[in-house]
C-alpha cells in the first residue's frame, strides 16, 4: 500500500523556491485571519509548527516574539532563513509525525499554517501542541478545510523547470476529526473560522474563481486549560494578555 504522505518532504523540497510566488490562494486567504486570531505577540515564546518558507515566522519575529520554526524540508528552511530578520529565530529540522524535540510547557502560543492535510495522525500533532503550551497558552491552527476534497483538490503546484504539477501528499480528514482530536488532547476550542473566497478576492487569485462561496480554509483558536494560578494568554492588550480566574 503506497502512503499518501510519505512525498511531502520531497515535494515541499521542490516546491520551496516558488512557494510564495505561484499566486497560490490559500496562504492569502489565511494571513489576515490568522494575524487577527494571533493578536500582540510582544514578550511572547512562540512555537511555528510546519514554518515552511517562514511566512509566519518572519512577521512573528519581527512583532517581538521570540520565535522557534520547525520544519522537515530543507528546501523550505533554507527559504526561510534567507528572510531579513531570521537571526533570532530558532530553527529545527524535524518531522511533524515524531514526538517535538521540546520541553513540556515551553511556549505562550503555537501557530500552525496549512500542515494537517499532511499528517497521518492529527491527534498526536494536537497532543503535542498541548504538550509544549504553557497551562493557559493558546495555539492558533490553519488547514485546508475538508470540504476542498470533496472538489478533488489538495495541495500542488507546478514544477517551474519540469512544468510537472506535483502533488505532495495529502490525507482527507473531516472537519470533525480536527475538533474531536483538539479536545481529547486537553484544548479549549474558543473559535472555529470556515473561510471560501469572494469575488472581490478572485479577482486577484483567479485560482479561487471556481470556489467562490465554498470553504477553502477552517482556523481553529485554541488555548490550553491548566492548573497555575494568573494569567491566561488573550489577544488584545499590549502583551496578548488580560487577567482571567483560573478555571
Amino acid at each position: 500500500m503506497i502512503d499518501p504522505v510519505a512525498s511531502v518532504r520531497h515535494g515541499y523540497d521542490r516546491w520551496a523556491a516558488v512557494y510564495e510566488y505561484d499566486a497560490n490562494p490559500l496562504p492569502a486567504l489565511e494571513a489576515p485571519v490568522v494575524r487577527a486570531a494571533v493578536g500582540d505577540v510582544r514578550g511572547l515564546s512562540v512555537l511555528d509548527l510546519g514554518c515552511g518558507t517562514g511566512r509566519h515566522t518572519a512577521w512573528l519575529a519581527e512583532a517581538g516574539a521570540s520565535v522557534t520554526a520547525v520544519d522537515f524540508s530543507e528546501g523550505m528552511l533554507a527559504e526561510a532563513r534567507r528572510k531579513p530578520g531570521m537571526q533570532s529565530v530558532r530553527f529545527i529540522v524535524h518531522d511533524l509525525h515524531r514526538p517535538l524535540p521540546i520541553s513540556n510547557d515551553s511556549f505562550d502560543l503555537v501557530v500552525s499554517g496549512l500542515v494537517l492535510e499532511h499528517l497521518r495522525d492529527v491527534g498526536s500533532f494536537f497532543a503535542e501542541v498541548a504538550r509544549v503550551l504553557k497551562p493557559g497558552g493558546r495555539a492558533v491552527v490553519s488547514a485546508m478545510h475538508p470540504a476542498m476534497f470533496l472538489r478533488g483538490s489538495q495541495a500542488r503546484f507546478t514544477d517551474p523547470v519540469s512544468g510537472e504539477l506535483v502533488q505532495p501528499g495529502s490525507i482527507a480528514h473531516t472537519l470533525g476529526a480536527f475538533v474531536m482530536a483538539a479536545v481529547k488532547a486537553g484544548l479549549h476550542l474558543a473559535s472555529v473560522e470556515e473561510l471560501a473566497p469572494d469575488s472581490d478576492f478572485a479577482a486577484r487569485y483567479p485560482r479561487a474563481g471556481k470556489y467562490i462561496g465554498w470553504p477553502m480554509l477552517v482556523v481553529f483558536t485554541m488555548m490550553r486549560r491548566g492548573s497555575k494560578r494568573g494569567r491566561l494568554i488573550r489577544p488584545g492588550n499590549s502583551h496578548g494578555e488580560r487577567s482571567v480566574p483560573p478555571k
